[in-house]
C-alpha cells in the first residue's frame, strides 16, 4: 500500500462475471464479490477483537445489489443477502487489491478446515 490514500477513478459492476472493477488511472483490478463478502470490514464478519472473526459460507453466488459513497474516504457495499454494514476505505480496497490472491487461498483453507467448498 502507498503512503498517500487514492481513491479509484471509476468503479464498475460487473454483475455477469460477479466482479467490482477498481479503476486506478492506469491501473485497473477486479475482485470478486464473494471475496468483499467474506472479508467484509464489519464487525458482524470481523467480531469485536482477534480470534472472534466469523467463517462466511455460501457467498459464491453473492450479488452486489448497491454501492453508496461513505463521505469522500469509502463506500458501503449492499449485498444480495442483505449484509449492508460494511465500510469498504480506499485504503482497504488497495489492499484488497495488492493481496486478493493471498486472501482467497487464505479463505479457501478456512472453507476446507471447517468442511465446506
Amino acid at each position: 500500500m502507498s503512503d498517500s490514500i487514492v481513491a479509484p477513478t471509476e468503479i464498475a459492476l460487473r454483475k455477469a462475471s460477479r466482479l467490482l472493477e477498481l479503476n486506478y488511472g492506469d491501473i485497473r483490478y477486479q475482485l470478486p464479490f464473494e471475496l468483499l463478502r467474506v472479508y467484509s470490514p464489519s464487525a458482524e464478519v470481523r467480531g469485536h477483537g482477534p480470534g472472534q472473526e466469523v467463517l462466511q459460507t455460501g457467498k459464491r453466488n453473492v450479488d452486489i445489489t448497491a454501492i453508496e459513497p461513505v463521505g469522500p474516504y469509502a463506500i458501503r457495499i449492499v449485498f444480495s443477502d442483505g449484509h449492508d454494514s460494511g465500510i469498504y476505505s480506499w485504503d482497504l480496497l488497495e489492499s484488497f487489491c495488492q493481496n486478493q490472491q493471498s486472501m482467497w487461498d487464505a479463505y479457501v483453507k478456512k472453507l476446507q478446515a471447517a468442511g465446506h467448498t
